[in-house]
């Protein structure tokens, strides 16, 4: 389904009504600390809920004692949506907003990336009933992808990977240029910035660029980047920098400043290469919540997001165990854009 009214991402930064998520519950995803990622996940939901409200998906017969926890919790709302597994960002609706202002739910297809995390089919459903749950308009793009692999500006700006968009297992057959009409029509953006991407250790996604690259403000962009690092995710990192600069200059954006946020350097947590990255942080209406590992590059991260975030409030909050599961705040939540 097309829709009939020109449609627009809004900027994370701008106004939010709410943002979703999803009570994580796979213990597929989480073996060996399933309990102790679900105390981050409440530590999240709380720290959003204190300036905006949260919208908690879960399967209200599996999933009681959390969901009674919750109901008490102000500003706080249940939904009775099953899931298969917590990845809000990547299934959930990419919400946009048609030239009369009203809020459109934009449902990728969704094949857990690629096919990697079999079944996935609760999780097919949620965009949709999403949209119903809202009473919104629901469409459907004929482009296998998520959440997680666009970033836009609020000036038609779009970051995205090829490792991602051109994946045979997501769009087998479909080039670059098909895949930028599909985004430009459905999202409102004039412009795609293309990196290589694929580049984080541990990384199941095929280089979302969540992990990657990030926009701060209209014209900021924070790098991943991992300084004093060397092999093969070093140079991944540094194309993906290159990459950018190269495509910023290709369209006439040489005025965009480029930001390095190094990765800590890699870990294993659970038995598990965790593929941990600053720039998966969630920027609320209030706040920019940072994930946080235990690691010595924890503190150097939010001292270089606070001077890019002004008005809002840096706060580092633990992920290591959240991240055992292969992502962070950002892969777990969705925003809801005011209308």
């Amino acid at each position: 389904m097309t829709h009939p009214f020109q449609l627009t991402m809004p900027a994370e930064w701008e106004q939010q009504s709410a943002i979703w998520l999803s009570w994580p519950h796979n213990r597929e995803t989480w073996p060996d600390n399933l309990e102790a990622a679900q105390r981050e996940f409440l530590d999240l939901v709380q720290a959003i809920a204190t300036t905006e409200r949260v919208m908690v998906m879960a399967d209200f017969t599996q999933c009681e004692s959390a969901v009674a926890a919750l109901r008490g919790w102000t500003n706080v709302t249940c939904v009775d949506i099953p899931t298969n597994d917590a990845w809000a960002r990547d299934y959930a609706p990419t919400f946009a907003i048609d030239s009369r202002g009203e809020l459109v739910a934009v449902d990728w297809k969704y094949n857990a990336w690629g096919g990697k995390y079999p079944p996935y089919g609760l999780d097919q459903q949620v965009a949709k009933r999403v949209a119903e749950y809202l009473g919104i308009t629901h469409v459907t793009p004929q482009l296998c992808f998520e959440g997680g692999a666009i970033e836009v500006n609020d000036c038609g700006v779009l970051l995205c990977t090829r490792s991602c968009a051109l994946d045979p297992n997501r769009n087998k057959g479909m080039d670059l240029s098909q895949v930028e009409s599909i985004l430009k029509r459905y999202l409102g953006v004039k412009v795609c910035l293309w990196l290589t991407g694929d580049a984080i250790e541990g990384d199941d996604t095929d280089g979302h660029i969540d992990q990657i690259a990030r926009f701060a403000n209209p014209t900021t962009i924070v790098v991943a980047s991992a300084a004093g690092l060397e092999g093969a995710q070093f140079e991944g990192l540094k194309q993906n920098h290159q990459d950018l600069q190269q495509e910023l200059e290709l369209n006439g954006l040489e005025h965009y400043q480029l930001v390095p946020l190094p990765l800590p350097s890699p870990f294993r947590f659970c038995g598990r290469v965790i593929p941990a990255s600053y720039c998966n942080f969630l920027i609320t209406n209030e706040s920019v919540l940072v994930p946080q590992f235990g690691v010595d590059e924890d503190e150097q991260a939010l001292q270089i997001l606070a001077p890019l975030f002004p008005k809002r409030l840096i706060i580092g909050l633990a992920s290591k165990n959240l991240a055992v599961g292969l992502g962070s705040f950002h892969c777990l939540s969705q925003q809801q854009p005011e209308n």
